[in-house]
């Protein structure tokens, strides 16, 4: 009967961490998208895949954070300066399977790398106009 318990309370435990790992990763997504400027928003880098995320405007940067993780930080962050709008898109059969229904593909240029943000088009336009109302290199000089 001991070794059953045992057994029976070490399949408790494993499931409470499980429980517990499950409501963390729901609190810290409530408390992303509470704030202001957060888009849900796929990500696709140098790598090829797509992962499922939250998109943050914080102050002059777009932090990017993966949706199924505890870390408190952001995966990538990216320097709105830096960050180039190329043109956005209607998702290909490829990556269709792969972002969610209804978004856009947006493709940025990061220092010279290739990003690709999945989204809905309304997140794409407060995307949109958050570049633009930022400050570009070499207007700000008074001569």
């Amino acid at each position: 009967m001991g070794d059953s318990l045992i057994v029976t309370l070490g399949i408790a435990a494993i499931l409470a961490i499980i429980v517990l790992a499950l409501c963390l990763v729901g609190v810290r997504r409530i408390n992303l998208r509470r704030a202001l400027g957060t888009i849900d928003a796929s990500i696709c880098v140098a790598t090829g895949r797509w992962q499922m995320g939250v998109c943050r405007f914080q102050g002059a940067e777009l932090e990017w954070f993966r949706m199924f993780s505890l870390s408190p930080t952001p995966r990538y962050s990216f320097e709105r300066s830096r960050l180039e709008l190329l043109r956005r898109r209607e998702p290909g059969e490829a990556e269709a399977a792969r972002v969610q229904p209804g978004t856009v593909v947006v493709e940025l240029s990061y220092a010279g790398q290739e990003v690709l943000l999945a989204m809905r088009f309304d997140e794409y336009t407060g995307l949109s106009s958050w570049l633009e109302a930022g400050p570009r290199p070499g207007l700000n000089r008074l001569d």
